[in-house]
């Protein structure tokens, strides 16, 4: 029997087997097509790269195969961390193993061969596949190196966008540390993660308070700095428990985790209708509809991991104080005075778990064009009961994932930027950012821009058809027969 092959009964038998067995699968489904999409260059002879992907985490890996499973090879890929370090897995992402099933396929794009399932199994068997419970989120993160490396996508590191300007139908891409300082594409895809189209959410409460005396959960923090200190933690929310978790891990005196609610949630309502329909039925819906469904996840809240929790809760010295909605903060001396509806509250440091909020205008690299892209809250009123500030601002999308302007003609080229990462969720759906969907999404996305590319350059392919002229018949495989001599037939 092949390594490479699979019947699940015998493992695939190390790395080198399996990536043997995904060079066969694309063998088998004639993947990758050759390029299709006609080249093109700039006004002074510019090579034009076809699709720009700013993000090679899981979000931007998975669209360039997308993308290239459909013909469309000529595409760059800009991630502005250092190798292996891309996306959250390795930074500010502190939980010890994913929330989701094992069983997910995730970026595999309809592949058994690119599931973590093989990767793991090929390493370790399916014995202790069958061990597993969660995934380790550092094992995550050597999936994706490995699903980046035996797809040899072409992610280029430490190259971080800094402007994008319009040229015509082109959009030029000023960049830092690349090679050439900018680069012309036609669509610019933003795979840019969790605070993809906005910034960590910082409440004005810690204004009066020292910079060193706070920090968000995506920030980099000291955690060893925290032995024997006191620490508050804002919020109940993965993030916030983690992070609790980790200052715990390291010694920390005591760690308070101060709650706006009354009461844990538990539920994860997500998880509870998660579906093939649900997934390509939502962004069918009418607005009113998608609005109650994102309303409805936004304010029931997703709680954190049951084991995440457990590891918090599991330290005498961790407390959970529900109601304690923070009304101000300030310094005296060297502690931190936190003002609840409970009473004052004395630490020595703050970790803000309080999430990511969005706010597209606030994306630079779009320069002021940004404050024309198009929001829900342009778009649709919510009845009273069902209003909520922080989906307002989410940005108002196309079936392509695209921003679209707020006023027409003020700034066209936004159709060209396509938003792939968690600012597409209220218009998409969950296919831009978490593992279950991330797949369609990848789909969606490179159907789309297939879709625009031909049109775009529909005269280029009508000519082509015109000109095509390669025979399949070579003219010796038939002859031309001499018409028959026929007599009348004679009557019965």
């Amino acid at each position: 029997m092949n390594g490479f092959i699979h019947a699940g009964i015998a493992p695939l038998e190390g790395i080198e087997a399996l990536n043997a067995r995904v060079r066969y699968d694309l063998d088998c489904l004639n993947l990758p097509p050759k390029n299709w999409v006609p080249e093109r260059t700039g006004p002074r002879g510019e090579a034009v790269q076809d699709v720009v992907i700013v993000g090679g985490g899981m979000c931007g890996l998975v669209a360039a195969f997308a993308l290239r499973c459909g013909g469309i090879g000529n595409f760059r890929i800009f991630d502005r961390s250092p190798e292996g370090q891309e996306g959250p897995w390795m930074t500010y992402a502190r939980m010890e193993t994913l929330r989701s099933p094992k069983t997910l396929p995730g970026p595999a794009f309809g592949m058994g061969c690119l599931t973590f399932r093989a990767w793991y199994e090929a390493q370790f068997g399916p014995e202790e596949w069958e061990r597993l419970d969660k995934i380790p989120r550092p094992m995550w993160m050597d999936y994706l190196r490995w699903y980046r490396g035996v797809l040899d996508l072409p992610v280029e590191n430490g190259v971080e966008l800094l402007r994008v300007t319009p040229e015509g139908d082109l959009l030029r891409l000023h960049l830092k540390g690349a090679e050439a300082p900018s680069v012309l594409t036609r669509r610019l895809v933003m795979a840019t993660g969790r605070d993809g189209t906005g910034a960590p959410n910082i409440p004005r409460f810690v204004a009066p308070l020292p910079r060193q005396a706070w920090a968000h959960s995506a920030d980099k923090i000291d955690f060893a700095s925290l032995k024997g200190k006191r620490v508050a933690v804002i919020g109940v929310g993965a993030s916030a428990v983690d992070n609790a978790a980790e200052a715990l891990e390291h010694g920390a005196a005591e760690v308070r985790h101060l709650i706006r609610r009354a009461e844990m949630p538990t539920i994860n309502k997500m998880m509870g209708i998660g579906s093939f329909g649900f997934t390509h039925g939502y962004r069918d819906l009418n607005d009113a509809w998608r609005w109650r469904f994102m309303h409805y996840s936004f304010v029931t809240q997703t709680p954190a991991p049951r084991g995440s929790t457990l590891r918090v809760s599991r330290h005498p010295n961790a407390h959970f104080h529900f109601s304690a909605a923070v009304e101000g903060a300030r310094m005296d001396g060297d502690e931190i005075v936190i003002s609840t509806p409970n009473g004052d509250l004395r630490t020595d440091f703050l970790i803000l778990g309080t999430g990511f909020h969005i706010e597209p205008a606030a994306r630079s690299e779009l320069g002021d064009a940004a404050e024309q892209i198009l929001l829900w809250k342009d778009v649709y009123a919510p009845p009273p009961e069902l209003k909520h500030a922080e989906l307002g601002n989410f940005p108002y999308l196309a079936r392509d994932f695209a921003f679209q302007e707020r006023e027409p003609g003020s700034a066209p080229w936004l159709s060209r930027v396509h938003c792939f990462n968690f600012g597409a969720s209220v218009s998409m759906g969950k296919v831009s950012g978490d593992i279950p969907g991330i797949s369609e999404g990848a789909s969606w996305l490179a159907s789309a821009l297939a879709a625009a590319f031909y049109r775009e350059d529909i005269e280029t392919h009508w000519q082509g058809y015109l000109d095509y002229d390669i025979p399949e018949l070579q003219g010796d495989e038939w002859r031309v027969s001499d018409w028959p001599k026929q007599k009348k037939r004679s009557a019965a």
